[in-house]
């Protein structure tokens, strides 16, 4: 073993070292954070708005015609109608961005909670089991250091022969 990495095929294939944060698929949607027992993980995240998406577009920029009364008799009913505003008009469509993601290992009991909670596959579990430290505050790991581990990260497991894909057919069996 040399750096806390086990030598190949010392440790059984979904053994459990550190968690690894790819930052990428993080939405800051929370989950793990509240389905940890030990409450060891930190989000703190702010909403920006999604390039492309201004408010009042329909996304392609362009503003959408007002929307009119129906009943085109010149009277007071022309015109744009107040109570419903242009087609498309609605909130700008923002999206949340991590400010900080950390997980205290220190508090960890190493469940997979939180990597089975994760919905968008951000969290994974890396075979690295020794980082000491000696001071217990490094044992909070910031995302910049989750990020680094995720190139210990192994591939995920081939299926098992003739198991079944989520979308019908054998999972030995080429796609057509």
């Amino acid at each position: 073993m040399t750096g806390g990495t086990p030598a190949a095929g010392a440790l059984p294939a979904r053994s459990r070292g550190v968690i690894a944060l790819l930052e990428e698929n993080c939405t800051a949607c929370m989950l793990c954070a509240r389905e940890c027992p030990d409450w060891c993980i930190y989000i703190e995240s702010h909403k920006e708005p999604v390039p492309g998406h201004d408010y009042g577009t329909g996304g392609d920029g362009a503003v959408p015609e007002p929307a009119t009364s129906q009943d085109g008799d010149g009277g007071p009913g022309t015109g744009p109608d107040p109570a419903r505003g242009p087609a498309g008009r609605g909130r700008q469509r923002v999206r949340n961005v991590i400010d900080r993601f950390a997980i205290d290992f220190s508090l960890c009991m190493y469940c997979g909670i939180c990597v089975e909670a994760c919905p968008y596959d951000a969290l994974f579990w890396s075979p690295e089991f020794s980082y000491p430290e000696t001071d217990i505050a490094a044992l909070t790991h910031e995302q910049g250091r989750l990020r680094e581990w995720m190139w210990t990260v192994p591939p995920p497991p081939a299926y098992d022969a003739g198991a079944m894909r989520s979308r019908g057919g054998p999972a030995d069996q080429p796609r057509e």
